[in-house]
């Protein structure tokens, strides 16, 4: 724990973003929740935060935005662990999506995470340490028909920490990704709400329940820490057994 002083995490204000956040509070660390547009949710989750003795800043960037890294940068100036949670996705027929929905998925899913990386991982490789975790999906294995853009985005995020992992992987840097399998957070509220739905994708998870955020919070804790030092280049579920059914 003792390089883990400035953490930033993108999408940190609500659902899996703010359960890692809780998870890493401690009075040593600075957690950097960078959010988008609810205010209300962030200091709510900061209140929580700075509750059980963390520090807390907020950071309100669209992470759409071309210069949405630059931005954070200037709040942000160093980080020893990246964790890329921010999403975006839009449940369609693949012949109903429009360019504007296909380029705001990619631009905040994986062209926001490659900005944050270039700022960040060149002082990370400078100190001899840093953690970069990216949150995928269950989708990269079994995609959702109505979520296209998302689970190929999620994919290429995932192939993306990948390849990076090797080219710094004698740095004293890891890059991991951890895929999340059906989590019940206000994103996934409206459709679970439906008890023949709900009912239906239970079936799908081995495990036979449907995940908490904190169900993938322990995970990306654990890879922050000098236990997990070994470890890069890897892609782990947080599923329940969804991927391998």
């Amino acid at each position: 724990m003792r390089n883990m002083k400035n953490i930033l995490i993108t999408g940190g204000s609500r659902g899996i973003g703010k359960a890692i956040a809780l998870s890493l509070a401690s009075p040593e660390t600075t957690l950097y929740i960078n959010y988008a547009g609810n205010t209300e949710k962030a200091e709510q989750t900061k209140q929580e935060i700075e509750e059980i003795g963390g520090r807390c800043v907020l950071v309100q960037a669209d992470l759409q935005k071309e210069n949405c890294a630059a931005l954070i940068k200037q709040t942000v100036p160093e980080a020893d662990i990246l964790i890329l949670n921010a999403s975006l996705q839009y449940r369609k027929k693949w012949m109903d999506i429009t360019i504007e929905e296909f380029d705001r998925q990619i631009n905040c899913n994986l062209r926001s995470s490659l900005l944050l990386m270039q700022q960040y991982l060149p002082g990370m490789i400078k100190k001899g340490w840093g953690r970069v975790i990216t949150i995928g999906s269950v989708q990269e294995a079994k995609p959702h028909p109505d979520m296209l853009v998302y689970s190929s985005s999620k994919a290429a995020l995932t192939l993306m920490a990948r390849s990076l992992a090797l080219q710094v992987a004698d740095t004293g840097v890891t890059i991991n990704s951890v895929a999340p399998g059906v989590i019940d957070t206000d994103r996934n509220t409206d459709a679970l709400s439906d008890p023949a739905y709900e009912a239906a994708v239970k079936a799908k998870i081995p495990m036979g329940y449907i995940g908490k955020p904190r169900d993938c919070a322990g995970i990306v804790t654990a890879l922050c820490t000098d236990a997990c030092q070994y470890i890069t280049g890897q892609n782990i579920f947080a599923d329940g057994g969804m991927s391998i059914r």
